[in-house]
């Protein structure tokens, strides 16, 4: 496993031991960066308009279209850093 998907993985325990919730803009970044950095560009159909939850998600991962996994999963560590998490 190389060191920047070590990173990577400890990012995303570490979110989840944070001491404060991060406001709901940032989250929106943390979960679009994660999935581009697992997943790649969005895929499958955009949720339905009235499951707005859904659909803000599908919104901020959809804008990272065309970022490479590598520097999506970089700038999760950094945002998550950023926030105090232990990586």
């Amino acid at each position: 496993m190389s060191n920047e998907t070590h990173d990577f993985e400890n990012a995303a325990n570490a979110v989840k031991a944070l001491t404060e919730r991060p406001d709901d803009n940032t989250m929106l970044q943390l979960y679009a960066l994660y999935k581009q950095g697992s997943a790649g560009d969005v895929q499958g159909d955009k949720p339905a308009f009235f499951n707005f939850v859904a659909s803000a998600k599908y919104e901020a991962w959809e804008k990272l279209a065309g970022t490479s996994m590598e520097a999506a999963r970089e700038q999760y560590v950094d945002l998550v850093r950023k926030l105090g998490g232990n990586v």
